[in-house]
């Protein structure tokens, strides 16, 4: 075949061809396109890397921000109850005051009103015991008519309201 017998012939001058055309491949891209699409590539990776520390950095601020503010709040839901537990113990004082107030002013109220009863009693007691004295002198005068001295009367009313 001659296309086998010519390959010795051309071998060499393929060779030189093909070293040629990789050598200027190699120097296109390997050394002019290649350091340019690293360095893209490059600024991409560490443009990424800078947005993660910064979401990271975002993301440790908003939770320290969070604690802040649930710390803040548990304090005044503290306080809140705090508040809430002296006006009610303020309110129960001044009820108290109040109630103690009204019960002194009651208890002279009941006071006053049982030194009346006993004062009323006592005044009917007394009528009682001359109404009583007055009929047994005038019933003792009509049935046996006979004079009874008033005092006299009076006594054994006293004695008989006494024992009964």
């Amino acid at each position: 075949m001659p296309q086998i017998a010519q390959l010795g012939e051309v071998y060499a001058s393929q060779l030189f061809w093909l070293a040629i055309f990789f050598g200027a491949i190699f120097v296109v891209i390997g050394l002019g396109m290649l350091p340019k699409i690293q360095s893209t590539v490059d600024a991409r990776d560490a443009r990424i890397a800078a947005d993660l520390d910064a979401a990271r950095g975002a993301r440790e601020a908003a939770d320290s921000l969070e604690e802040g503010y649930r710390a803040a709040m548990d304090k005044s839901r503290a306080e809140a109850a705090r508040l809430a537990a002296e006006a009610k113990a303020d309110a129960a004082r001044a009820t108290e005051k109040k109630v103690a107030k009204a019960d002194k002013a009651i208890g002279a109220r009941i006071d006053k009103a049982t030194v009346k009863v006993a004062e009323a009693r006592a005044a009917a007691l007394a009528e009682i015991e001359n109404v009583a004295a007055e009929a047994a002198q005038a019933l003792v005068g009509r049935v046996s008519c006979v004079s009874v001295d008033p005092a006299a009367a009076r006594a054994a009313v006293a004695k008989e309201l006494a024992h009964g």
